[in-house]
């Protein structure tokens, strides 16, 4: 009897933590296989709803007795899909999820919180909740924010309601009020919030990059990883008067005369399928937000963090055109210089060329810039360490990609992380193999600043023009920055931009 119980203890205390405290009550979560509890729906905010829509996050309010965590919570409202239906949304969205392998509140695990993308008008955070990393020794949170008009409209109304007189960047507040409240919650899922990275995906990775420029953002985490985005572009950059101009026309094309107005409409009808709100970005509001990222980065006014910086070879495999004329098309409005040089690098001599190339430019000015933008800011005016990574393996699975592809498609770094080719390793042998390897760095640098570790080819610091990228593709090895001649193409583009933007406004 005595050896009976003893193992009935040992058991007991072999088991993660099923049951909680947090600031608003006990929780209570699920067992996935038998090492790990996953809390799949917290409330870290109040209802965004009623006089609440638009305002920026308040505490959520306390519950009696215990919230049993047992399923992900309704999805923002957004556009609806083939599996995505309205339904399955609710403007009470400002959930997260928790997956711990702790066996006690004291064993101070390092956290990875995910910052899920979408174009900041859809997508779950429910989507991944990186149990195949939860299961390398680190607690992994996935986060909710308000998406589309409901997260990111501006207008002269909400700004005078607003204490600070801005208004619009809603989707960013609720991103840092959910890290905030990691910081005062997480010890008691065994994590340690000292040691908190955070890491996103495409529009998930510009938050990162947002927040790592954020003033109001920092000390809420220690590290880095961005995937397949940075927020560096000056052309994607809003001010607070230009968001609001764009908010009071989206009144107009609703027919409204005022926000009170707006409050009183079902959240489908601002942000549902055929709504055209074209101020969904996030906004230079002198809080949130105080200048462009690049210029932030240039003055070294950031939260300097170690950072991981990696996109993927054949990100533009989600747009497709048909001809070389309708690739030329776009470039309408460019200087001929630069028509003619990016014709040289991305030409477009047969419509095959140009079905390519597209995908090519697609992939430099949208993903490989901005990392190289990042990284080489970063390296001038930090002193942590900047790691890049360039995922370049071919697969016949993919997320979104269309017609033939040529690399790793945009979004397809997630199968990589999320475990996908692992349970399927004899029928994606090379995908499993890069999957542990990626998987084993994105832990270890969550666990120490490093992604390095044993047995896994050394990785350094990033070096313009040395082989110091970290090329996923058959394994892992060492290559100077991938496409360097577009990106540099862009690099000088840009400078234009910001020089033309410069004289406009007088400095």
């Amino acid at each position: 009897m005595a050896v009976c119980g003893l193992l009935v203890v040992v058991a007991a205390q072999a088991q993660p933590l099923l049951k909680t405290h947090v600031e608003t009550g006990d929780v209570e979560g699920v067992l996935d296989g038998t090492d790990l509890a996953v809390y799949k729906a917290i409330p870290f905010a109040a209802p965004p709803v009623g006089e609440l829509r638009w305002k920026a996050p308040q505490p959520a309010k306390p519950w009696e007795g215990v919230l049993k965590a047992e399923e992900c919570a309704k999805w923002p409202p957004q556009p609806e899909r083939d599996d995505v239906t309205y339904d399955m949304m609710s403007e009470d969205c400002l959930y997260l999820s928790v997956v711990t392998p702790a066996k006690s509140v004291t064993d101070a695990l390092p956290v990875m919180v995910y910052i899920h993308g979408g174009s900041w008008k859809t997508e779950h955070y429910g989507g991944e909740l990186w149990q195949s990393l939860a299961r390398r020794g680190v607690v992994t949170v996935s986060i909710e924010y308000r998406a589309g008009a409901l997260g990111f409209l501006a207008h002269p109304e909400l700004s005078k309601e607003s204490a600070d007189g801005t208004s619009g960047n809603y989707g960013l507040l609720d991103q840092i009020f959910a890290l905030q409240w990691i910081q005062r919650n997480i010890k008691n899922f065994g994590g340690d919030p000292s040691k908190v990275t955070i890491f996103g995906e495409s529009a998930g990775a510009m938050n990162c990059n947002i927040l790592c420029a954020s003033p109001m953002a920092k000390g809420l985490f220690r590290a880095c990883i961005s995937q397949s985005g940075a927020f560096m572009s000056t052309m994607s950059m809003v001010t607070q008067q230009q968001a609001e101009m764009l908010g009071s026309m989206f009144v107009q094309q609703l027919q409204k005369n005022s926000i009170a107005e707006l409050r009183a409409m079902e959240a489908k009808s601002l942000t549902g399928t055929g709504v055209n709100f074209m101020g969904c970005t996030p906004i230079i509001d002198g809080k949130v937000l105080t200048d462009e990222v690049y210029n932030l980065y240039e003055l070294g006014q950031y939260t300097d963090v170690p950072v991981m910086l990696m996109y993927n070879s054949d990100e533009g495999a989600v747009v497709e055109i048909e001809t070389a004329e309708q690739y030329k098309a776009q470039m309408n409005g460019l200087p001929q210089n630069y028509v003619d040089s990016v014709l040289a690098i991305y030409p477009a001599d047969t419509d095959e060329q140009a079905y390519y190339s597209v995908r090519d430019v697609v992939r430099d000015l949208n993903f490989g810039w901005p990392a190289y933008a990042w990284a080489t800011l970063q390296k001038k005016t930090g002193k942590s360490a900047v790691y890049s990574a360039y995922l370049a393996q071919k697969s016949d699975r993919t997320v979104y990609a269309k017609g033939n592809r040529r690399g790793a498609a945009h979004a397809d770094d997630i199968m990589y992380l999320n475990g996908s080719f692992l349970k399927e390793a004899e029928r994606y042998p090379q995908e499993a193999a890069v999957s542990e390897i990626m998987q084993q760095y994105w832990v270890n640098f969550a666990k120490t600043l490093n992604p390095n570790g044993p047995g896994l080819p050394e990785w350094p610091v990033y070096e313009e023009g040395k082989k110091t990228v970290m090329q996923f593709n058959n394994g892992a090895t060492l290559i100077e920055t991938p496409n360097m001649v577009g990106i540099g193409l862009i690099d000088r583009f840009m400078q234009y931009v910001r020089k033309m933007k410069a004289e406009a406004s007088g400095q």
